[in-house]
């Protein structure tokens, strides 16, 4: 079959194959002519790992790739701190990982993340594949294993992994699903060519992704920076300013008060209806938990509740300009999160909601907190249920600062204006980034499926 003699990449144009054929796959891919279709049980031994994470006394002691290691990283190297673990003789002979190995994941709570792979660059002696993850292990007279590795990432080929996998709040492959896959195979000259072409270009791309990742972080920071100075200095550089007696204030405007923060709110308590009365659920109402808190602005929640289920418990309807904080999860390990609802809202019971009194204005106060979240941090506790948590009766003792209402909602003004512009380029800088990893993903899937000839391209 004849095809035009190049294909746009959206970056540059590539060389197609001169002549093409069907695949087989039920995705409709088509091969070069001169390509095979293959079996992986028929290019690489299958094997799915049953080590777990457990120290036994008696055995063996190994180091583990597990499954964050194989899914955050598409190349695993010795650098890497594997964790401690053991295994029997016969673990340590099937799993210990060698160079070109390919292990992917078998198990995920999502079928988007099954069979991603990530190839084993040295051999790595005491280091063995665990459990939740396929070590596929290439038979080298027919597949070179980083063509493999990118092979399972291309359009396609992944798609057999994702159609098989079973499951409903978990997605698992058997040893069959994985084994009996389809994969393209280009003679191994062909292979060597390819991948050298696309570590060069994914190299490059990697690069570029780098930089304007970096790029979003210097805008965060100063995102950050523009919203603490407002929030701790006011806007007027001319105004006089006295030590606030607060560490993490310094010095704040002269006629600024500072009052503990549980004198400034009135504070409301969350909980959640009975998930028994399906009655309470799927109403009108948002129900705010932890996981909606992603911004500083909320109108939606992923849980609504009924108006019944307000009218037969005590949870409060929170009116617009409630402060809301988490006070308990392990969300708070990481981050303190604060957001103003714009509608009426209920909460959930790792929440508390702050109505502030007239001196404060609730957007500068939920500035505020997210400013001054260090000292949440300083008081955060192990909660009954390993989760971290917030006493009232400490948080409420932190200082905030309270300058004049109108000097506040000038403040809020001035953010929202400044971070507006800032995160506007924040989002077209991510969505250049977004662009540059899907034609990363685009080229890898072209050059390994053969819709691009890239023979001449690298050097073997």
């Amino acid at each position: 079959m004849s095809t035009s003699p190049t294909i746009t990449s959206g970056v540059r144009q590539w060389k197609r194959y001169p002549a093409y054929k069907d695949s087989g796959l039920s995705t409709g891919v088509q091969i070069p002519s001169h390509w095979s279709m293959m079996r992986l049980k028929h290019i690489a031994a299958v094997r799915p790992s049953n080590v777990d994470k457990k120290t036994v006394e008696g055995q063996v002691a190994v180091r583990l790739c597990n499954y964050v290691d194989v899914y955050k990283n598409e190349s695993i190297t010795a650098e890497f701190d594997f964790m401690q673990a053991s295994a029997t003789p016969a673990q340590v002979v099937a799993y210990t990982l060698q160079s070109g190995d390919v292990i992917v994941t078998k198990d995920s709570e999502t079928w988007m993340d099954i069979a991603v792979p990530a190839h084993v660059e040295v051999d790595l002696p005491g280091v063995l594949c665990g459990y939740h993850l396929a070590l596929v292990r290439p038979r080298k007279e027919r597949v070179v294993g980083a063509f493999l590795f990118r092979c399972f990432a291309a359009d396609g080929i992944l798609d057999q992994f994702r159609v098989a996998a079973n499951g409903i709040t978990r997605f698992g492959l058997g040893t069959g699903a994985i084994a009996d896959a389809e994969f393209p195979l280009p003679p191994l000259d062909e292979q060597r060519c390819i991948v050298a072409f696309l570590d060069r270009e994914t190299t490059k791309i990697d690069a570029l992704i780098g930089k304007k990742v970096r790029l979003i972080e210097l805008l965060q920071e100063k995102r950050t920076a523009l919203i603490s100075h407002a929030v701790t200095k006011g806007l007027d550089p001319t105004v006089p300013m006295k030590d606030s007696g607060v560490a993490w204030f310094g010095k704040i405007p002269a006629h600024w008060l500072v009052k503990p923060l549980g004198r400034t709110v009135e504070i409301y308590g969350g909980s959640t209806p009975s998930k028994e009365n399906k009655n309470f659920w799927h109403g009108d109402v948002p129900w705010v938990s932890p996981k909606d808190m992603k911004r500083l602005v909320i109108h939606d929640s992923e849980d609504h509740i009924t108006k019944e289920a307000l009218s037969e418990t005590t949870i409060p309807l929170l009116s617009p300009m409630a402060v809301l904080i988490v006070v308990r999860g392990m969300i708070l390990a990481r981050d303190f999160p604060v957001a103003v609802n714009f509608v009426p809202v209920t909460i959930n019971q790792d929440m508390k909601a702050l109505r502030p009194h007239t001196i404060l204005s609730s957007m500068y106060l939920a500035h505020q907190l997210k400013v001054i979240q260090e000292a949440f941090f300083a008081i955060r506790e192990e909660s009954g249920h390993g989760t971290k948590c917030l006493r009232t009766e400490l948080w409420k003792t932190i200082a905030v600062v309270v300058p004049p209402i109108l000097e506040q909602e000038r403040i809020s003004t001035h953010i929202g204006t400044h971070t507006a512009k800032i995160d506007s380029m924040i989002a077209k800088v991510q969505d250049a980034i977004d662009k540059l990893r899907e034609y990363r993903t685009a080229l890898i899937s072209a050059a390994v499926t053969g819709k691009i000839d890239v023979r001449g391209e690298a050097l073997v």
